[in-house]
């Protein structure tokens, strides 16, 4: 059994409370467990509401205390969260009756007064024992920090997220909650002296167990599996002038990183959101420019080098392999073997021949989410770049598929034929072999390949990962993948696909 991991901090006032909270919040999901012990007025109610505050991301936020209806149920940005107080309960029994045994897999649980029932608690958790401490001022605390089970690790990267924010000098700025993503990364805000900077939590993780020969998803198909990669293409990007965030402190080893902040203005605007045609211009612009250099295969880090993968064969087989893994038992399509080896045959036909093709850097996640526009900046300085840590060596087309294909919002065809045609010109200016003709070809097979994998991996996230609001995006996905599938050169997957591939609910 894992043994417990304490540590102590002292805290001065409400604000310093509120940031251990955010911190702790930037560390857990759905499924932990987190109690606050501690006598009447040792603040269990002030942390336990900072924690939700900063995960609604409003100070103003109405958190009554629990006391009387003994579980309060918030459905935040992140996930649900069951505020209970336990000081009423006599028997842990009504514990079921209040929705809280068994605790919910779904939601965190945040519990005051653990000790009404011990026997319910779970062996995974983190006890938050607060205490006053009148020597250091009538508002100080001091907490007592400890975690159970697989909750240690968590406690012992909380000690580590702390100290690295401290030797970086900022320890003091305000934490601010920022949505995150599909990954394990987590995200906030530091604002200190009217500067806000991005605090990247980003501890080394595999995408799912070793089943690809030996390897991870995320390690056969070359998603980053800690922070290295992002900061060695941040740094080749910025020795280009391209706009990607500066990176202020680093700790590799941890996963840890302090970057510029560039703001909340997309290149989106509306509701539902539609591009901006201009920035979407230049996002257009910033591709063609990248994608006319000579780009070097492996970037320096502090320590050492970091050597981009190839997009390979085998990686792109595993990606569109999704489509029979998760999204076709999704929809109640049982393959034959036959016909699933019909599929890999196909694709692997299809895709053999990129191997040979010049390659680029593919920052693989180049959409409208991960843009920031920068109206300060000149040309396509404009167009910050904030995701890019899944780099690799591929097809040119495949970032031009992310962009003018965006899988969460959606370009009318007619702006995407229109951008298509600004990368081409652009490209043939620069270089007058380009070819156009061959470029569409590999820009319908990418599509294809993207949007195949991007249903498997929607259909994935609602299973595995208990992410359902992906599953919206799947139709405008089936509609971009009929799109590519039309082109010639994809006649036999086409086939396939109306054979086997029923359309997203």
């Amino acid at each position: 059994m894992t043994a417990p991991a304490t540590f102590s901090v002292a805290l001065a006032n409400e604000t310093a409370t509120a940031r251990l909270m955010a911190e702790i919040a930037l560390l857990i999901g759905p499924g932990d467990v987190v109690t606050l012990s501690g006598d009447l007025g040792a603040g269990k109610t002030a942390a336990a509401r900072a924690m939700i505050r900063y995960l609604a991301g409003d100070d103003d936020y109405e958190v009554p205390s629990p006391t009387f209806t003994l579980v309060q149920s918030y459905e935040l940005p992140p996930f649900p969260l069951l505020h209970a107080d336990l000081y009423r309960i006599e028997d842990p029994g009504e514990l079921e009756e209040i929705g809280l045994s068994p605790l919910p897999d779904g939601a965190v649980a945040l519990i005051e007064w653990p000790e009404r029932a011990p026997g319910a608690m779970p062996d995974d958790r983190i006890d938050i024992a607060l205490s006053h401490r009148p020597a250091l001022g009538s508002l100080a605390r001091a907490a007592e920090i400890t975690g159970h089970g697989k909750a240690a690790a968590q406690v012992e990267r909380l000690a580590a997220l702390r100290s690295f924010i401290e030797t970086s000098g900022y320890a003091e700025a305000d934490r601010r909650h920022m949505p995150g993503d599909a990954s394990t990364r987590s995200y906030a805000r530091l604002i200190k002296d009217g500067q806000s900077l991005i605090l990247m939590n980003a501890p080394r993780r595999p995408d799912g167990p070793a089943l690809y020969a030996g390897k991870s998803y995320s390690a056969a198909v070359h998603l980053a599996e800690d922070v290295r990669p992002f900061v060695a293409i941040a740094s080749g990007l910025h020795a280009r002038r391209f706009s990607a965030p500066a990176i202020l402190h680093a700790d590799l080893d941890s996963g840890f990183l302090i970057t510029e902040d560039f703001g909340r203005e997309g290149v989106v605007t509306g509701s539902p959101p539609a591009p901006i045609a201009e920035r979407y211009q230049a996002a257009a612009d910033l591709l063609a420019t990248l994608h006319g250099q000579a780009l070097p295969d492996t970037l320096p880090l502090p320590q050492d080098n970091y050597a981009i993968p190839v997009f390979d064969l085998e990686a792109m087989l595993i990606e569109v392999g999704l489509m029979t893994e998760w999204y076709l038992p999704d929809r109640g399509v049982a393959l034959a073997a036959s016909d699933r080896a019909d599929f890999v045959a196909l694709w692997r036909r299809l895709l053999g021949g990129l191997a040979d093709e010049p390659h680029t850097w593919v920052l693989r996640d180049y959409h409208s989410p991960n843009l920031i526009w920068l109206e300060e900046r000149d040309g396509i300085a404009k167009v910050g770049v904030i995701d890019f840590q899944d780099t690799v060596l591929g097809p040119p087309a495949y970032d031009v598929v992310s962009l003018l294909q965006d899988a969460r919002i959606d370009v009318p065809e007619s702006l995407e034929l229109a951008l298509f045609g600004r990368y081409i010109k652009a490209r043939i200016a620069a270089d007058p072999r380009f070819d156009p003709a061959r470029f569409a070809q590999r820009y319908a097979l990418m599509s294809a390949q993207r949007n195949t994998r991007l249903l498997g991996t929607f259909a994935r996230l609602n299973r595995r990962d208990g992410k359902p609001h992906y599953l919206k995006h799947q139709p405008r996905i089936w509609t971009y993948l009929m799109r590519s599938l039309a082109h010639p050169s994809l006649v036999e997957l086409k086939a396939w696909s109306d054979a086997h591939v029923p359309p997203p609910r």
